[in-house]
């Protein structure tokens, strides 16, 4: 799985900080059932084991990815002509006149509201292999939508 090396390193952190947090709900389920022994079906117990089953199943998804990782070399990236996974590419919507910066990662790495956009996309897809100058259409439930590709990096 394509990943750049910002976006791995964002997951190992997340990873450290879930095992962290699974080590507290531990200690909370742990102190839960000492404090009322006969107790089974506790709110805040039940709450807080569902919480635990939530960053169990992220921990093992984190892990998957992160297994599978292949860290996008970033340095063929630098100085390319056309945008690639890993590519910054600056964009003008059609017909705004305002640039948007984009950056092209694979799907692990996906956060759409801080410009991070998967190369699985419409709006990746349409924009891979494009070069400055370029206009790429997108087919979107609105109608297509435009973007100039204003600078790649």
């Amino acid at each position: 799985m394509p990943i750049t090396a910002d976006g791995l390193q964002r997951l190992r952190d997340e990873l450290l900080t879930l095992k962290e947090r699974r080590r507290e709900a531990a200690e909370l389920i742990q102190q839960s059932r000492e404090d009322s022994p006969g107790a089974r079906d506790e709110g805040d117990g039940n709450e807080t084991k569902n919480e635990q089953a939530f960053i169990e199943g992220r921990i093992l998804e984190i892990e998957a990815v992160i297994s599978a990782a292949e860290v996008i070399d970033e340095q063929e990236i630098q100085g390319s002509d056309v945008v690639r996974l890993g590519s910054t590419v600056t964009v003008r919507p059609m017909p705004k006149r305002t640039d948007v910066d984009y950056r092209i990662v694979g799907p692990a790495e996906v956060d759409p509201k801080n410009g991070l956009l998967s190369d699985e996309s419409p709006v990746g897809k349409a924009l891979l292999g494009a070069k400055v100058g370029d206009t790429v259409e997108v087919a979107t439930p609105t109608g297509v939508r435009k973007f100039k590709v204003k600078a790649i990096s």
